[in-house]
């Protein structure tokens, strides 16, 4: 088993927790794990994206090559549209609906999202909606993880016990809102569209 993922999205959605998470996962598991962060004006808004691989035996590379990733969770839609060469050509997209409107002249949301409409499997959620119903409009993030579950390749138990290492510092309302809005996502997955 093996999983090459692209996390995308811009700075301040917790993309890097996202990537904590599964790395924790992952770690719990036992399984081999590389990891790549980059950090393009985060703290304006600006492009992240992280790389996260990992399986069963060793893997060699931090990146991901274009062309090769299983699955891309972003967590904005032009974002997850910039990281479509990643995808190999039956890998999975999951993103949330949502904009993050961060530039003077934001695409056409609608025409974005029938783009990413062309991918199969795609899997678009109002992440930002289901976290609000969860308690916390952050764990947009964990809500577009549980969305995701069916790609992942991890059991629900191990993605939960690396939420809860992920944010151990955190209190605990925290730590059960992230729960509550993965659970939320995975429920979402569930639900015939």
């Amino acid at each position: 088993m093996r999983r090459d993922i692209i996390l995308a999205g811009v700075g301040g959605q917790g993309l890097l927790a996202l990537a904590a998470v599964l790395g924790q996962a992952a770690r719990g598991l036992g399984l081999h794990l590389k990891q790549a962060e980059v950090h393009g004006m985060a703290q304006r808004g600006g492009v992240v994206q992280s790389h996260v691989r990992f399986g069963d035996r060793p893997v060699h590379s931090d990146l991901v090559r274009e062309g090769t990733a299983d699955l891309v969770l972003a967590l904005e839609p032009m974002e997850a549209l910039r990281y479509l060469p990643y995808l190999k050509l039956d890998g999975a997209l999951v993103s949330d609906t949502r904009p993050v409107r961060n530039i003077p002249e934001y695409p056409d949301v609608d025409r974005i999202l029938a783009e990413l409409r062309v991918i199969t499997p795609h899997r678009l959620v109002d992440a930002a909606a289901l976290a609000e119903q969860a308690g916390s409009p952050q764990a947009s993030n964990l809500v577009v993880l549980g969305a995701g579950l069916p790609f992942l390749g991890l059991p629900v138990e191990a993605l939960e016990d690396g939420i809860r290492a992920a944010f151990a510092g955190k209190a605990e309302a925290v730590v059960a809102a992230n729960l509550r809005g993965f659970k939320l996502g995975v429920e979402w997955t569930q639900v015939p569209s």
